[in-house]
């Protein structure tokens, strides 16, 4: 097999696929079959600075084209989850990013100085979920100023651990949103979140189907949506990208590489098709790569904008 190592912010991944961050829910157990899997990287669940219960069940469904979730950024909080996040970090085999999530720039600034210590491979900023608001009204990275402002304060206390933004589609003009975040010190980008809110109803109860009734849109039906959208962010920044959304073939991860993106998120795939995905993508990258005469996967990123 082609050797498929990547550099993303100067660390090396062994592969670009990652998992990206709410796919596993538990630490280290769900993460470690991905690890096991063969996933280049991990994305732990976004922590907050106090615990959250998450939304009423049904908090994940499918439909025709992907899946529907509104888990409502669950988990145990900062405190009880760096102890988790610390052993984690000590025993991956591979790189691990630390996801947070805030609705305000003060909680980001705490965050950082809590996650910061183990030393995590890179930090991602949760700027993005489509069903939790910040004090603004809005996720923060549908506006440049208020995505630039979280971009900031985490960069003051990072030191020298990278720090990623994860932006979301559902805004007018994301290049500017990541253009920003790059002027503001971001180290890459992550993109993209879920689309939406969507929202399913079941015909004979008449009701929506997840507990929070509307919930971020994944799977294959956003793919042409993510592709265009790190398209678009290649254009405007230096800076890498990991591009996820929609990506569950070895074909997907090379459209995606060829739109801009260094690494490559696998995430609603792994309901339908299992773990081994991940295996079954490096299998097909390796294969394209002796085909193409390929040596080195950065001679993909960022490729149809020379053509």
């Amino acid at each position: 097999m082609a050797s498929l190592s990547v550099k993303f912010c100067n660390i090396t991944f062994p592969n670009p696929l990652i998992l990206p961050s709410g796919i596993a829910q538990e630490i280290p157990q769900d993460h470690n079959r991905a690890i096991n899997a063969g996933a280049g990287g991990v994305v732990t669940k976004s922590l907050t600075v106090e615990p959250r219960e998450g939304y009423k069940i049904p908090r994940v469904i499918r439909y025709e084209h992907g899946i529907l979730n509104a888990v409502g950024i669950r988990n145990p909080g900062v405190e009880k989850g760096r102890a988790l996040i610390k052993d984690f970090i000590k025993s991956s085999s591979i790189p691990v990013i630390i996801s947070i999530f805030a609705t305000n720039v003060k909680d980001f600034e705490i965050l950082v100085s809590q996650i910061a210590p183990f030393s995590p491979s890179i930090i991602e900023l949760n700027l993005s979920c489509p069903h939790v608001s910040s004090e603004f009204g809005k996720p923060l990275s549908m506006g440049p100023e208020s995505a630039a402002a979280s971009v900031k304060a985490a960069k003051g206390n990072a030191g020298k651990i990278p720090v990623i933004a994860k932006l979301t589609p559902n805004t007018p003009d994301i290049a500017k949103v990541a253009k920003a975040c790059e002027d503001a010190g971001a180290d890459g980008i992550s993109a993209i979140n879920t689309v939406g809110p969507g929202m399913v109803i079941d015909i004979k109860t008449k009701k929506p189907v997840l507990g929070n009734k509307r919930g971020g849109v994944s799977g294959p039906g956003i793919k042409p949506i993510a592709i265009r959208c790190v398209y678009d962010i290649y254009e405007a920044v230096k800076i890498p990208i990991i591009g996820m959304g929609g990506i569950s073939s070895w074909q997907d991860a090379v459209e995606m590489m060829m739109a801009g993106a260094t690494l490559v998120g696998v995430g609603s795939a792994t309901y339908f098709k299992g773990m081994k995905l991940f295996g079954e993508i490096k299998e097909g990258l390796s294969e394209y790569m002796k085909k193409e005469k390929i040596k080195n996967l950065k001679e993909l990123v960022g490729v149809t904008h020379k053509n």
